[in-house]
């Protein structure tokens, strides 16, 4: 192979409001996002294959990685609807120390799961615990423990 993948630098998201979605990830995870870029013209069109773009984007750093968000002012998008099946379906996956200290944390913080955390309870991963919540988008995040 002629070239090498070190790692992931970022994974990115469209947001409908990047403010709103700055407050929300700030509130219940305590993470806060970097300076706000802006970008339009032909390149950006272009490579983002979206005829007259202009957007914002900002990252916030995770561990060794980032989360970019983006915000399209031109063209405005359509609202998020996949479910977790839909082919394209994504989510973001954050490792955390205590799930029942995040959990009841986060729900104090008004986020709303999808269920109770699960357990596994058997295979490779047995003793690792996750649970699913999405953010004020719909974007599909899992907090996730490994075994103690």
């Amino acid at each position: 192979m002629s070239f090498t993948v070190k790692g992931v630098h970022h994974f990115g998201i469209t947001v409908r409001d990047m403010k709103r979605s700055f407050e929300w990830y700030t509130k219940m995870f305590g993470l806060q996002p970097g300076p706000v870029n802006h970008g339009q013209g032909k390149e950006l069109s272009d490579a983002v294959q979206v005829e007259g773009t202009e957007l914002s984007f900002s990252m916030i750093d995770i561990g060794g990685t980032r989360i970019e968000f983006l915000e399209y002012h031109n063209p405005r998008g359509k609202d998020f609807d996949l479910k977790n099946g839909d082919v394209g379906a994504t989510h973001i996956c954050l490792q955390i120390d205590d799930m029942d200290v995040a959990y009841a944390t986060l729900l104090e913080r008004g986020a709303v799961f999808n269920a109770p955390p699960v357990t596994l309870t058997d295979g490779d991963l047995a003793g690792s615990r996750w649970a699913y919540l999405r953010d004020p988008d719909g974007i599909q995040l899992e907090i996730w423990q490994s075994p103690k």
